[in-house]
């Protein structure tokens, strides 16, 4: 199998500010038979998370793809990447100087997916509901900067914020800020199972198994109007059990394109095979892995055992034994890429020290060995997530200053127990709700933290966070983004591991297989066209 694998440019470069064309429901391709993806996100709904695909609830990569393909939002990441472009709106922008007042107006005529019309009603409507739901996902704290929304007239909205938020139209770009119509949503209750209701380029017929979602079937949407360019007629997503699984339906030609999440070792197989019609694409990602304290929890409560385990983590072991070229150490929430990015917790303890560990220990009055156990989702991340856990729980062990255990958990069992205090310590992952230093740090440290952690440093949330977002130029928000890393690598209330690249596999006639996936790891299907490749 000829496996060529194209590299893309760096996350530097694709952040480069770059707009997307225009486009709507009658550009692209289309025709032809659906373009099939395959992904190993699992979509269940259960009764602890009966509403997976709500916009006012989700808040993992796996259903927010679901939900970019389905519902429109005012905002848009462009294509190639760079800050967000309207969508659903004609126009959005601050109308005052502090970055507290934030005004969009509406596509003319723009129409729901049964022809409804879209108003500033409906964005108000659903602004207010994630709102007022409160999920227990975390979700609507993306919106918590809003004060009030009004409405004036049928297509302008404005929002007045509680204080300067210079990301907010990042946030407008996120699902939770999609729009949905009162028709099909209770203002005070989530919608259950695997129907969404949207404007955005396509509609979804799922195809469940019981509780679970086995294939998205998305059409074209004839009313969809917006910015994006919709190359297929219709896609399809279809979930496997595992990347292995996934990679032999790409060799039947069952699936055309295979997405997340691929095994260290199933990318190294699609680099060096020769033969065939298959491309490996290669491009940069902003996803990161850490580990999560319950801070209130015995074991973990005294920062010096958090202290104790930063230092023994040796992040450069891991990356190479386990994930290898796919992943490198990250010794910050925020990524290498991103601007603000700081070095804190090499910084704060160096290289990996048993007796450094050992003397924070013995200055706190901690009896050794420290007993705990490492939590972790056996089928989310991908299969390398058990051999990470066995060589972190290696690590811990061999200084002699812990007894760690390990356990493993399906995701839909993991993340309800997480939100319930039920682990003290835990490892996820991250894919950024849009690229800026303040999603890598406000969702886990502001109030109403998604992690519900009881982690609460009131210098980060009175006054860092909010300084970090009146500037509008980045590179000005440097500081108070260096001081919360900063505090984060001393007070260890989450401890940052890897962060990943990402990969996509496709047959050689599917052509915008570069642009399947962007920097977020949002997954835009309107790319994937059928033909012949370059």
């Amino acid at each position: 199998m000829n496996r060529k694998t194209l590299v893309l440019p760096a996350v530097a470069g694709l952040l480069a500010p770059v707009l997307a064309a225009c486009g709507g429901s009658d550009s692209g391709s289309g025709g032809g038979d659906a373009i099939v993806v395959g992904t190993t996100d699992r979509f269940t709904a259960t009764k602890d998370a009966p509403a997976p695909l709500d916009p006012a609830y989700a808040y993992d990569v796996g259903s927010w793809n679901i939900l970019r393909q389905t519902v429109q939002t005012l905002m848009i990441m462009p294509k190639g990447e760079g800050e967000p472009v309207p969508e659903a709106a004609e126009s959005c922008a601050f109308t005052d100087s502090g970055n507290e007042r934030y005004a969009c107006k509406l596509r003319a005529d723009l129409k729901f997916a049964d022809g409804t019309p879209v108003t500033a009603n409906d964005v108000k409507f659903s602004i207010d509901r994630a709102l007022a739901i409160n999920a227990d996902s975390g979700v609507s704290s993306l919106l918590s900067t809003i004060d009030t929304v009004e409405t004036q007239g049928e297509r302008d909205v404005v929002f007045h914020l509680k204080t300067a938020d210079a990301t907010f139209p990042y946030k407008l770009s996120t699902p939770v800020a999609g729009i949905v119509s009162s028709d099909h949503y209770a203002k005070d209750k989530l919608r259950d199972g695997f129907e969404v209701d949207g404007s955005g380029p396509y509609t979804l017929k799922a195809e469940t198994d019981g509780s679970e979602m086995k294939r998205a079937v998305f059409t074209k949407n004839p009313n969809y109007k917006g910015t994006l360019t919709v190359n297929n007629d219709k896609a399809e997503l279809v979930s496997f059990a595992d990347a292995d699984a996934m990679d032999a339906a790409l060799e039947k030609k069952d699936i055309d394109v295979m997405s997340r999440t691929m095994t260290p070792e199933l990318v190294q197989k699609l680099s060096t095979g020769t033969g065939g019609d298959i491309d490996l694409i290669d491009m940069p990602g902003l996803e990161i892995r850490y580990l999560a304290f319950n801070t209130d929890a015995p074991t973990v409560k005294d920062k010096a055992v958090r202290q104790a385990i930063a230092q023994l983590v040796n992040r450069s072991e891991l990356v190479s034994k386990v994930y290898g070229s796919q992943a490198q150490p990250l010794y910050s929430l925020v990524p290498a890429a991103i601007t603000g990015h700081s070095n804190s917790f090499f910084n704060t303890y160096g290289d990996p020290s048993a007796a450094k560990a050992r003397a924070l220990l013995s200055r706190a009055g901690i009896s050794t060995p420290v007993k705990l156990t490492l939590h972790y989702t056996t089928d989310h991340y991908g299969a390398a997530t058990k051999k990470e856990f066995e060589l972190l729980q290696q690590q811990l062990n061999a200084s002699g200053l812990f007894d760690a255990d390990i356990q493993g958990h399906a995701w839909d069992t993991f993340v309800p127990a997480e939100r319930k205090g039920a682990y003290d310590v835990w490892g996820m992952g991250w894919f950024p709700d849009f690229p800026d230093a303040d999603n890598f740090l406000a969702p886990f440290l502001d109030k109403g933290n998604f992690l519900k952690s009881p982690y609460a440093n009131s210098r980060i949330i009175n006054h860092l966070i909010p300084q970090s977002r009146r500037e509008a130029d980045r590179l000005a928000a440097a500081t108070s983004l260096t001081d919360i890393q900063d505090i984060v690598a001393e007070d260890v209330p989450i401890l940052p591991l890897w962060q990943g690249k990402q990969y996509v596999a496709a047959r050689e006639d599917i052509t915008g297989t570069a642009y399947a996936l962007n920097s977020t790891s949002t997954l835009q299907l309107w790319e994937l066209g059928r033909g012949v490749s370059g």
